[in-house]
């Protein structure tokens, strides 16, 4: 995930748990005062609440009661229920007996808005009776009754989702603004380091030794795995290195058995014998020869010098002609010109075009010419008159211990080694179509400088 998306990642879900602990916070508060059981038996205004909804006005506009279910449940609960509704035309409606001690109020209702009304002269707790305008169906109407009942789910609710608009809604939103405007810039300070080791993480090839990715400026929670992170490029360096010391001390071991047994073979009578040891031989020396490439192949490109492609290939193929002669080839050498400059590394590339030269003479049917051909636009093919290679086998080939066909000869290293070399030289290694039978390899090389 990239460091933007993470941060807007971030800020909504600070967002979503703000909310959610305002939500939670509100839900105690309320069950709080529930188990405290002043909703349920501290609530003075049961009846006033149940009387309120089902006043409303009949025919004549008078006053009546709609039997409401709510109503029908108080009268239920309470069947000493009493009250007396006015309003502000001086209708009335009154049921049940209203306690004697009530009785003088009725006269001077209008003197009163609100008011609580108990036998106690310390008013402590509960009142016995309450006096209230409230609304209702009907309009704006006067209530006297006493305290019956409780508070019902619905007006809980009701109460509840007002409160939240009001009050809680404005603080999640002035919560939220807050939070989109200050958190992305707490989060991209606290990203910016973290971006730059992605950055370097992205960067790390599997050829680049030492590579560490910054642990000093990414977050403190991310710090232990980035630690992590490089220590394992740490041990993968030190394998590395084990492989590449393996590789030159098993070449350098082999080298010298190597030339005992090509000065002995050299002593011997000449024959089909001979060249058939010479040929081993040859095989032999070039398998050392790309073990220890292999482990050159480490050199960096600062190390690159300008290569004339067409003295190179001459030198090789003057090197293998006797080799290829005794095969039973013939060995032509076609330059486009005399001078073909590219830049890299001499030895390596030499050693590319020998694998080349060393695979023609394997696979072309110790019959026909091997051609070495150089193109003043950067190139150098390999053309042997054998069988070819079929389409199915042209990427196959390249890849590391794949010969081509079960008699193939050498470990399978040559075509690959010629591929790793060419991508460290930025060019390419291709099975290309010619006019004549056989296979052609062609090693293309970038731009290269002019003569």
């Amino acid at each position: 995930m990239r460091p933007r998306s993470l941060k807007w990642l971030l800020v909504s879900r600070l967002v979503t748990l703000q909310a959610g602990m305002i939500a939670v916070v509100l839900l105690l508060v309320i069950a709080a005062i529930w188990s405290t059981g002043y909703l349920l038996d501290e609530y003075e205004g049961g009846s006033l609440d149940v009387l309120a909804d089902a006043t409303e006005r009949d025919p004549t506009g008078g006053l009546a009661l709609r039997e409401t279910p709510e109503l029908a449940h108080l009268r239920a609960k309470a069947p000493d229920l009493w009250f007396m509704v006015r309003d502000t035309q001086g209708h009335r409606l009154q049921e049940g007996n209203i306690p004697k001690a009530y009785l003088p109020v009725l006269a001077v209702l209008d003197q009163f808005s609100d008011a609580r009304l108990s036998d106690r002269p310390e008013l402590a707790g509960k009142p016995d009776a309450v006096i209230k305008w409230v609304e209702s169906p009907a309009g704006r109407i006067q209530i006297l009754t006493g305290t019956k009942g409780q508070m019902s789910v619905q007006r809980l609710a009701k109460g509840i989702s007002g409160g939240f608009v009001l009050v809680m809604l404005p603080i999640i939103v002035l919560m939220a603004l807050a939070t989109s405007l200050a958190t992305p810039l707490v989060v991209r300070r606290a990203l910016a380091g973290l971006g730059r080791t992605v950055a370097q993480a992205a960067h790390i090839e599997f050829d680049k030794r030492g590579a560490q990715l910054e642990v000093n400026d990414v977050p403190a929670e991310i710090g232990p795995l980035v630690s992590a992170v490089n220590d394992t490029l740490s041990r993968l360096d030190a394998g590395y290195e084990r492989h590449q010391h393996f590789l030159a001390q098993a070449a350098h071991e082999l080298r010298t058995p190597i030339a005992i047994l090509n000065a002995r073979v050299a002593a011997l009578p000449a024959g089909q014998d001979k060249r058939d040891l010479l040929e081993d031989a040859a095989r032999l020396t070039t398998l050392a020869g790309q073990l220890l490439d292999l482990q050159r192949l480490d050199q960096k490109r600062n190390d690159f010098l300008p290569v004339n492609l067409a003295a190179m290939a001459k030198q090789v193929l003057f090197d293998l002609g006797p080799l290829a002669l005794d095969a039973g080839y013939d060995v032509a050498f076609e330059p486009e010109c005399d001078e073909v400059l590219v830049t890299g590394d001499q030895t390596s590339l030499e050693r590319a075009l020998t694998n080349l030269v060393q695979n023609a003479i394997d696979h072309g049917g110790r019959q026909g010419t091997i051609t070495v051909r150089v193109g003043k636009s950067g190139f150098v093919e390999v053309c042997d008159e054998g069988n070819g290679i079929p389409w199915s086998e042209r990427e196959q080939i390249f890849e590391p211990f794949n010969r081509l066909g079960s008699e193939g000869r050498g470990a399978g290293l040559g075509l690959n080694l010629v591929r790793e070399i060419m991508q460290l030289h930025d060019g390419s290694i291709a099975v290309v179509d010619v006019a004549t039978k056989g296979a052609c390899l062609r090693m293309s090389f970038p731009a290269a400088p002019s003569a």
